[in-house]
């Protein structure tokens, strides 16, 4: 067989290949004879041969093909000298673990392990293996943000947990009652309440504009009479007012730095000997110290959380207990009949910020730097709740007085409305330009919802729809804290400008 035999023919896409001789086909042609032609369409026709028609093979396409896979193989190579491996094979294994690689093959040794390894990491990619890492640190680390810590209490914890059932028991009744007869109440009246409320609402006024002290002010809260006004100040000064007329009746001196917050006891001014301890407030070098309505001066101190700041703390609603929120991540429970800390929770990754008290006094919401917020059921200890949505930090917590809607306020610049009974988010508002500080619902109803922001504004949201009622401007500074009167009269806001301001309604009929 010579070389020209094995030339292969490449025939071009579109053009027939014709075989045998043209002169032998017409003399059969002519003669009638059948030929080799005729028998095989006969074949054909019968289904004995299957010829596919028109079939090509494109020689350019194949050829193109195979260069294309000889420049990848050659790039893949090239990737694969330039690729260092550790000539580490406890290593090298490692990394072929995370790979999801065998990490040795049968007889082989490690030298061909690592070639191995390079010509893996020459098709996969250099970066591999930090893809293939940073997902697995993300989900530990997420695991380690919700990991919940439980401490070991005193004994009079048990006797505490007994104390906080027997009280939320008989609240949570009464609620419950009272939720029963407003849902007799015709729709029609309840929309007229709605709407007389909100137009009130809008019909919103500031009344008086005071100077709270030479720095600025960073807390302020009512008294339950709803005829005080207690004010917190960086200088280390707390101070009470007389409302509406905001005249300074006491200073309170005791701190040595800036006062995160002061708040009343639930029973101060109404059935509590002015005597006894009625407010508490908290430093940002960890002191927290009690006052009575007679003295300037502390009549206690809570010790324990020193050098850690304590951001804010709350009475809880029987006012024999009292929660701390300090920057080592943690909050505390003080049984303030026994004088002692009865529990010490952690459970944030980052300082606890704020905390509030269910109106039962069985649960309580804490929120974080971590921008996480956490439901703890005051009776077991246990987290029931975990609140995750925020994408910055939690600085502000409240409960509706309905029992089961949570808000929480976010350096995110949105304010979050949680509800228990779901176990899920239900609502976020948009509802500042710049972090929310403070969260309010209406005391007793729950019917609207003030956010405080350092956009130095405050606004009013309606509540179910959340849609904005009306905006408190006037502030020169940020809104550092708010709150409402018992009564629905007054809402007071202090600010960065050293100020705060006294709203009301217009319209008669309250808040």
């Amino acid at each position: 067989m010579s070389d020209e035999d094995d030339i292969m023919v490449v025939v071009p896409s579109g053009k027939a290949l014709h075989y045998g001789s043209l002169e032998a086909t017409e003399k059969s042609r002519q003669t009638g004879e059948t030929t080799g032609q005729d028998v095989l369409a006969e074949a054909k026709e019968a289904g004995n041969i299957n010829i596919t028609e028109g079939g090509h093979f494109d020689f350019e396409a194949a050829e193109a093909e195979s260069q294309a896979e000889v420049l990848a193989d050659f790039e893949r190579r090239k990737r694969a000298r330039q690729i260092h491996v550790s000539t580490d094979d406890a290593e090298v294994k490692a990394t072929l673990r995370q790979l999801r690689e065998p990490i040795c093959l049968f007889g082989e040794g490690p030298a061909e392990r690592r070639t191995r390894l390079r010509q893996l990491l020459a098709v996969l990619g250099e970066d591999a293996v930090k893809q293939r890492r940073a997902p697995a640190q993300e989900v530990k680390k997420k695991d380690e943000d919700n990991i919940t810590w439980y401490h070991e209490g005193p004994s009079s914890l048990k006797e505490s947990r007994y104390c906080i059932a027997e009280f939320s028991i008989s609240r949570a009744k009464e609620r419950v009652r009272r939720q029963k007869q407003d849902k007799l109440l015709p729709a029609t009246q309840k929309n007229a309440r709605l709407q007389d409320l909100q137009k009130r609402i809008r019909s919103i006024t500031n009344d008086c504009s005071q100077i709270g002290d030479n720095r600025p002010l960073s807390y302020c809260m009512f008294s339950p009479n709803s005829k005080m006004l207690a004010t917190a100040s960086w200088s280390g000064l707390c101070k009470l007012w007389s409302i509406p007329d905001c005249q300074h009746i006491r200073d309170l001196r005791g701190h040595n730095c800036n006062v995160g917050a002061i708040v009343f006891h639930p029973q101060a001014t109404v059935g509590l000997p002015d005597s006894s301890c009625c407010m508490a407030s908290c430093g940002q070098d960890g002191t927290v110290k009690l006052w009575n309505l007679v003295s300037d001066e502390p009549i206690a101190d809570i010790e324990g959380h020193a050098p850690y700041r304590v951001s804010r703390l709350k009475y809880h609603p029987s006012g024999r207990f009292l929660g701390t929120c300090c920057f080592d991540n943690s909050w505390r429970l003080w049984d303030l009949e026994v004088q002692e800390e009865v529990l010490h929770q952690e459970g944030h990754s980052k300082p606890v910020y704020d905390i509030c008290f269910q109106g039962d006094g069985a649960l309580a919401v804490t929120g974080g730097l971590d921008a996480y917020g956490r439901v703890w059921d005051l009776r077991s200890g246990r987290c029931v709740m975990f609140l995750e949505g925020h994408l910055q930090s939690i600085l502000a917590v409240d409960f509706n007085d309905d029992g089961f809607h949570v808000a929480t306020g976010s350096q995110d610049n949105s304010a979050m409305i949680w509800d228990l009974r779901q176990r899920k988010q239900v609502y976020t508002i948009p509802a500042h330009t710049n972090l929310v500080s403070m969260v309010k619902f209406q005391p007793q109803h729950g019917n609207y919802l003030i956010t405080g922001s350092y956009d130095n504004t405050a606004k009013v949201w309606a509540n179910p729809n959340w849609a904005p009622l009306k905006t408190l401007a006037g502030h020169e500074g940020k809104v550092m804290a708010l709150d409402v009167t018992p009564d629905l009269k007054y809402i007071a806001t202090c600010s960065y400008d050293r100020t705060f301001k006294l709203w009301v309604a217009e319209m008669q009929g309250g808040l």
